[in-house]
């Protein structure tokens, strides 16, 4: 039978375990550090979550989270906005950005299509993107999903219907890191370092 002192704290671990990445050990050691902290503390923590999920929302354009209508990057009108980067989640719209080398726009699908999952192309940002390519004077699309056989099914279900739009549809190349080692390389990597050579 459960201990009803320890139920809150118990819950509290619960909840912190249905972040990703987060394990039932870890979750329990950040409630026990919930519990060291100071209630205004705790009080700014809960504050903070509740402020970001109140204020943050997806952009009426590119649908990456933002606290304005339209988030920074679509509103910059030095931006290329004939360029748009497909991209899975706002965290790759961050990852790009810190590279400081693309000066296009974004589109987040929020998801990938992953039927054993129950994901459809429904359940993504996918309509909003078609309606972009119709208002705005998109010349190519770069499709940036992750080399996982969901991102490339994502990928290749989205360039089906952009293709007669008559919008260029781009891969990001995939292959060797940067100080790979060639025969510490799995033969996908490669096969794709292969497919994507360039000309120097």
């Amino acid at each position: 039978m459960a201990d009803h002192n320890a139920l809150p704290l118990v819950i509290l671990a619960e909840q912190f375990a249905k972040l990703p990445g987060i394990g039932m050990k870890t979750a329990q050691r950040l409630a026990y550090y919930v519990m060291s902290m100071s209630e205004s503390d705790v009080q700014a923590f809960a504050d903070a979550i509740l402020q970001a999920k109140h204020r943050v929302h997806n952009c009426a354009v590119c649908q990456n989270l933002t606290e304005q209508e339209v988030c920074p990057i679509c509103g910059d009108d030095r931006r290329d906005h004939s360029i748009i980067c497909v991209v899975e989640s706002p965290k790759d719209v961050t990852a790009f950005e810190r590279t400081g080398e693309y000066n296009g726009t974004y589109h987040v699908l929020h998801g990938l299509i992953s039927p054993l999952d129950g994901v459809s192309p429904d359940d993504l940002e996918i309509r909003s993107l078609l309606a972009r390519l119709q208002s705005e004077p998109v010349t190519e699309v770069i499709m940036a999903t992750n080399p996982t056989v969901e991102g490339e099914a994502t990928a290749m279900y989205i360039a089906r219907l952009l293709k007669p739009m008559g919008v260029k549809v781009s891969r990001l190349a995939f292959g060797l890191p940067i100080g790979g080692i060639l025969e510490y390389a799995d033969e996908v990597t490669l096969y794709k370092a292969l497919e994507n050579r360039n000309e120097i």
